[in-house]
């Protein structure tokens, strides 16, 4: 098991938590639950070394901050 995997499941359980506030269109705060939970996936990816993991959530959080201020 790979270290930090409970924070890996916390950052998927808040992926999934905001997909579902998405889908109910209750706005912002699954733009704030998205930012957070890249963030967190942006920690591990940092924590395991994984580059491509780091790089995707980097995006995703410019991608949602972004999207947030220009609402």
């Amino acid at each position: 098991m790979k270290p930090n995997q409970w924070l890996a499941w916390v950052a998927t359980s808040m992926v999934l938590v905001s997909a579902s506030l998405a889908s109910l269109n209750i706005y912002p705060l699954y733009s704030i639950g998205f930012i957070i939970a890249n963030t967190l996936w942006m920690i591990v990816g940092i924590l395991w070394k994984e580059r491509s993991m780091i790089v995707m959530n980097l995006g995703l959080n410019a991608i949602y901050i972004m999207g947030f201020l220009v609402q």
